[in-house]
C-alpha cells in the first residue's frame, strides 16, 4: 500500500465527505456522490479518480451504472502504521507520568 497516495487522498474535505457519504450509503453512483457536494461532476469524478488510486473507492458496474464502494482496509492499515503505534506510546507516556505523580504525592 501507499502511504503516500492514501495521505493525499485524505487530505482533501471533499474527498473526505465522499468518504463519509460512503460510508453512510454503500455502492453509490456518480450522481447521487454529486448531489451530497456542492461541487461540479468533473471535480467529483477527479476527487474519485484520486480516492481509487488510493484504493479507498472501488468500482463495480451494474448495467450501464458505475457504483462506487468505499474500501476501509488503507485507513485502517494507515492507522494501524501511524494512528495506534503513538497512541499506545502516549498511553504509556501518561501511565508514567501518573504513577511518578503518585509517588511525589507520597513523599513526606
Amino acid at each position: 500500500m501507499d502511504n503516500d497516495s492514501v495521505f493525499k487522498a485524505l487530505a482533501h474535505e471533499s474527498r473526505r465527505k465522499l468518504l463519509d457519504a460512503l460510508c453512510e450509503r454503500n455502492g453509490q453512483t456518480l450522481n447521487d456522490l454529486c448531489a451530497q457536494l456542492s461541487t461540479s461532476r468533473q471535480a467529483v469524478m477527479k476527487h474519485l479518480a484520486v480516492l481509487e488510486a488510493a484504493s479507498l473507492v472501488t468500482v463495480t458496474w451494474s448495467g450501464r451504472e458505475k457504483l462506487h464502494f468505499l474500501n476501509p482496509a488503507p485507513i485502517q492499515e494507515t492507522y494501524g502504521r501511524w494512528v495506534d503505534r503513538f497512541a499506545r506510546q502516549a498511553q504509556a507516556l501518561d501511565a508514567l507520568k501518573q504513577e511518578l505523580e503518585a509517588k511525589k504525592g507520597r513523599r513526606p
